[in-house]
């Protein structure tokens, strides 16, 4: 639901191109780090109006997806 978004954004923190950005992706492997992770879920939250406490681990795309779902209720 969220994974345009989320790809969106990837894509511009990364420089990668949108379209190798599939929901399996880790986010490691994107070269998202902790410091990217902060301000992306920033980003998200201005995106999606759901404000993003990470609770638990993220690793992928869907899983972040996933976990925005789960809060916007």
């Amino acid at each position: 639901m969220y994974f345009d978004a989320i790809a969106k954004i990837v894509s511009e923190r990364t420089g990668c191109n949108v379209s190798i950005i599939k929901p399996e992706s880790k986010f490691t492997e994107l070269g998202i780090d902790s410091l990217d992770t902060v301000e992306m879920l920033m980003d998200l939250e201005d995106v999606t109006g759901v404000e993003i406490e990470l609770d638990q681990k993220v690793e992928t795309v869907d899983d972040l997806d996933k976990f925005i779902q789960s809060k916007k209720g």
